[in-house]
């Protein structure tokens, strides 16, 4: 839940550059983050991969608006709409990115190489039609806020209810990693999207956080699995934090999709 999507990156980035607030190369930059390359793969009117920037403009040219995120998980297929070739390959990577207008959908393949501490990542980004419908299950902007407050509380209880001591070194882990995303502020998003997404965005992340806790092993005194002691225990956290989680990537799609929306 802490982890940065690709195509989280790809969506608020493109969407800066589509709306005029950043350049191409910046935009090319800022997706790729720390990973090696990017590449497109199928982009209509390529015979073969092209790099970020030359895709980007690309999609434009085909009459691309503006981008969507999707995070699909088996059971709910969130931001997506079909058809059912494109949504098999965003399930299967848990993400996607919709170029609203150009009825085309790019969806990650990671590739990585390399020892612990020195792994070089490249992506692929498989280029596929969509179909022009409304997304799937993907809230406004108030409602994920709403929402939000509820799941932040409920999270909060469900974790004290479950003796969840959150002291972990995972759970250390996911606690800085969280403190160090809300420390770069308003860079969560790229220029141009509503403070009101930003703050949504931080929530999501906030809420996602408890859950990373709730899911860490313990501190190796026996209680693994953020304190669970059986499976029991483990099956009831589960069944606790997955309403919650739920809501999280909902309102991180809300978020994403904000500049879209706004012009819609």
């Amino acid at each position: 839940m802490l982890d940065e999507h690709r195509s989280g990156r790809l969506t608020a980035w493109g969407n800066a550059l589509i709306a005029g607030f950043t350049s191409p190369d910046d935009a090319a930059h800022r997706i790729t983050g720390d990973d090696a390359v990017h590449r497109v793969t199928g982009l209509p009117g390529e015979s073969g991969p092209v790099g970020l920037t030359l895709a980007l403009g690309r999609l434009r040219a085909l009459g691309a608006t503006g981008l969507r995120l999707a995070l699909p998980v088996p059971g709910h297929p969130l931001g997506l709409s079909g058809p059912p070739e494109f949504n098999a390959r965003a399930l299967e990577a848990e993400e996607a990115v919709i170029a609203c207008g150009a009825a085309l959908g790019l969806v990650p393949e990671v590739h990585e190489a390399g020892p612990a501490g020195d792994v070089h990542v490249e992506v692929v980004w498989h280029c596929l039609p969509v179909r022009e419908a409304p997304p799937a299950d993907v809230p406004s902007l108030g409602e994920a806020e709403r929402e939000l407050a509820e799941a932040l509380r409920d999270a909060t209880e469900a974790l004290t209810r479950l003796d969840v001591a959150g002291s972990g070194p995972v759970a250390q882990a996911a606690l800085e990693a969280y403190r160090a995303r809300a420390e770069r502020g308003r860079e969560v998003l790229a220029p141009g999207y509503p403070p009101r997404a930003v703050r949504v965005l931080e929530l999501a992340q906030r809420v996602g956080a408890l859950i990373s806790i709730a899911y860490a092993p313990g501190d190796g005194g026996g209680r693994e699995h953020g304190g669970a002691v059986s499976a029991s225990e483990m099956t009831a956290r589960a069944q606790a934090l997955r309403p919650v989680e739920r809501v999280a990537r909902r309102a991180q799609v809300a978020a994403y999709n904000a500049m879209v929306e706004r012009r819609v």
